[in-house]
């Protein structure tokens, strides 16, 4: 049976912190929804109704062009192993740019990652468990090196004539803001 809460309870921050696996989903009012695995140690619970997440650089951009949109955000935990649970956080997100005045200190959070391009910032207004029996076990071998390995060998300048070739526009067409929010415009 699913339950609703305001806020996160010191138990679900210790299952989030546990959690090497999270989704992220977002749509504007007419666009394709987008659901997003993220790992990395990319998540910080800030308070009991704020969680940043790290975003980096990637095949698309999704997320970015929607919350610009539309500020929607879920976020979902599934225990893959330990007693079942899906946690989900609901709430508005901003989106912030390494240009934004609060980037050094948001990132100061994570441990520094080749090709971080946005933080994730999420007022959360709704937190909601449910059973999740169906969800499977898995075991945890460990995050793959892939996307790190590739943002450096890219290193600083590729990273930023990727983002101007791939990350401007969503599927959709609608803006990314990437150039204007991580690069200096001469």
């Amino acid at each position: 049976m699913a339950k609703r809460y305001e806020e996160l309870s010191e138990t679900l921050i210790e299952f989030i912190a546990a959690q090497k696996l999270y989704f992220v989903g977002t749509a504007t009012a007419d666009s394709r929804v987008n659901i997003s695995p993220k790992g990395m140690n990319s998540l910080r619970v800030l308070d009991k109704n704020r969680v940043i997440w790290l975003n980096a650089t990637g095949s698309g951009n999704e997320t970015s062009a929607h919350v610009r949109i539309n500020p929607r955000m879920t976020v979902m935990f599934c225990a893959f192993e330990g007693p079942p649970l899906i946690l989900r956080l609901y709430g508005s997100a901003t989106v912030i740019h390494i240009n934004h005045p609060e980037w050094d200190e948001l990132y100061n959070h994570f441990k520094p990652l080749p090709g971080a391009r946005q933080i994730f910032d999420l007022a959360i207004d709704l937190v909601q468990t449910s059973c999740g029996f169906g969800v499977p076990f898995y075991e945890y071998a460990g995050d793959r090196p892939l996307l790190n390995d590739w943002a450096v060998s890219k290193g600083e300048e590729g990273i930023r004539q990727y983002w101007i070739d791939r990350n401007q526009q969503s599927i959709d067409g609608l803006p990314t803001h990437i150039i204007e929010g991580n690069m200096k415009l001469e």
